[in-house]
This record gives structure tokens, C-alpha cells and sequence, in this order.
């Protein structure tokens, strides 16, 4: 039953990528380099703005896997607290499957988000870095104002948590906590807590691959940081497409 609803869900962002331009006409190509016979070179240097900052706008699409198992490419094994692996042995043997969030239609939360079978985009400002997801129409924000996160803050636990970033070389580093502990870090099942807190450093290697190191810290599930890699590829001459859930969601329905 677990894996009817992974297909589904998987074939529904396929469909709905090949479907992206079907309703525009004239649709100017997406700037950037391109080899002579006019395809987009993803090999060139990756783009900055003109005060130097690296530019990391764009369509990107996550490698396929990670979202069923994003410890997938850890050398040894999960430091899961006992109640941590207990539970995640019970979800990945599908006995919790229609407790999981994605089966109901609620946010995949981060860094999930950033390996779902769909692309995002980054939309960059001076101020905040915005990711907007195929998956589920959902977003969330990175300041880079300098504000910092309030320790011992009484905040509303949330799904995407609380994010800040800063720049460390051409690194964009970003620092998120604040959730409410309902996330399954994946399919198979990994839980978290309150106390998760993710870094994400994301660098754009070259003008199509950007590489993205994610640091799990999470002591109310794990005895200890764990980290995961992974390189995220520009769709260029892509758009987004409206991804709803709930429209006519009938697999934790109709079991």
C-alpha cells in the first residue's frame, strides 16, 4: 500500500512536468550561456550578481532516492536514540504508512522538501532567499538580513521551521529550527523532534550544479550529527506547474 501511494505521487510530478509550457506561447528562452548550437550550458561559470555574490536563481531538480531513504550515502549507520530506531523500524516496515505526512497531504517540512521527486526554485533577494516547491505548492524563507535566532524563543513550532542564512566564501549557509517535531525526515521514516535543528549549505558549482551538504542535529532523536551530500541540477527553460494534494486525494481515503 506504501509504495501505491510513493508511485502516485511520483507520476503525478512527472505529469505534471511534461505539461509545464502546453499553456504559453512565445515563450522567450531562460537566459543564460548556451553552446553554439543553443542549448543552455550547464558546464559555464556559475552566474553572479554585480556586487559579486553568487547568483542561485533558478529551477533546480533534486537526484532521485533520497526522498525514501536520504541516509541513502552515509558511511555507517543512523545514530538513532533507541525510541528513535524503534519507531522508524515500525514506519519502514509500512505500519505507519498513512500516518506519514506526505499520504496526507501535509508539508513535507526541510530539508525533506529539498529532495521530493519535484523541482523548486530559488528566487533570490538582497534580503531573503525564497524556495518555492512543485511539491505541494509549498515555500519557505531564508533570511540573509542578519537577524538571528531568539535563543530560548517562545515560537509557533512549524513545519519549514525558522531559517536564517549568511554567506561563508560562496557558500550560502542556512541555519533552521523551530519545528514541531511531526517531520519524517524521509520515506522510510526517520523520525525528529522539537529539537531538530538542520544546516544546509548550499554552492553552486558551476552555472547547472549546485552541491548541498545537510547537517542533521536533532538530540531529541539521535545521539549524534549526522550529515548528507547531495548535487541538485538547473532546469533551464522550466517552469513550475500548480501541484494540489488534496484535489481529489482518495489513497488514505478509500483504505
Amino acid at each position: 500500500l506504501e509504495a501505491d501511494v510513493k508511485a502516485v505521487l511520483t507520476l503525478a510530478f512527472t505529469a505534471l512536468a511534461a505539461t509545464a509550457f502546453a499553456q504559453w506561447t512565445n515563450v522567450p528562452p531562460s537566459p543564460g550561456p548556451r553552446t553554439p548550437d543553443g542549448r543552455p550550458d550547464l558546464s559555464a561559470p556559475a552566474p553572479r550578481f554585480p556586487d559579486g555574490t553568487p547568483d542561485l536563481s533558478g529551477v533546480w531538480n533534486p537526484p532521485t532516492g533520497y526522498v525514501r531513504n536520504i541516509a541513502r550515502d552515509l558511511k555507517g549507520e543512523v545514530p538513532f536514540q533507541p525510541w528513535a530506531k524503534a519507531l522508524y523500524d515500525e514506519r519502514a516496515a509500512g505500519l505507519h504508512w498513512k500516518k506519514e505526512p506526505d499520504a496526507n497531504c501535509l508539508p513535507q517540512g526541510v530539508p525533506k522538501m529539498l529532495v521530493a521527486p519535484a523541482p523548486w526554485r530559488i528566487v533570490q533577494t538582497p534580503r531573503i532567499v525564497f524556495f518555492v516547491h512543485e511539491a505541494f505548492n509549498l515555500w519557505w524563507q531564508a533570511f540573509t538580513d542578519g537577524r538571528q535566532f531568539a535563543a530560548h524563543a517562545d515560537v509557533t513550532p512549524t513545519w519549514h521551521g525558522y531559517s536564517t542564512a549568511r554567506w561563508d566564501g560562496d557558500t550560502l549557509a542556512i541555519e533552521t529550527r523551530g519545528f514541531n517535531g511531526e517531520i519524517w525526515l524521509d520515506q522510510l521514516g526517520k523520525p525528529s523532534t522539537e529539537r531538530l535543528h538542520v544546516t544546509m549549505r548550499l554552492r553552486r558549482r558551476d552555472f547547472g550544479h549546485m552541491d548541498i551538504q545537510i547537517a542533521i542535529d536533532d538530540p531529541g532523536a539521535y545521539t549524534a550529527p549526522w550529515n548528507v551530500a547531495i548535487e541538485v541540477t538547473l532546469q533551464p527553460d522550466t517552469e513550475l506547474m500548480e501541484f494540489i494534494c488534496l484535489e481529489n486525494e482518495r489513497d488514505t481515503r478509500s483504505r
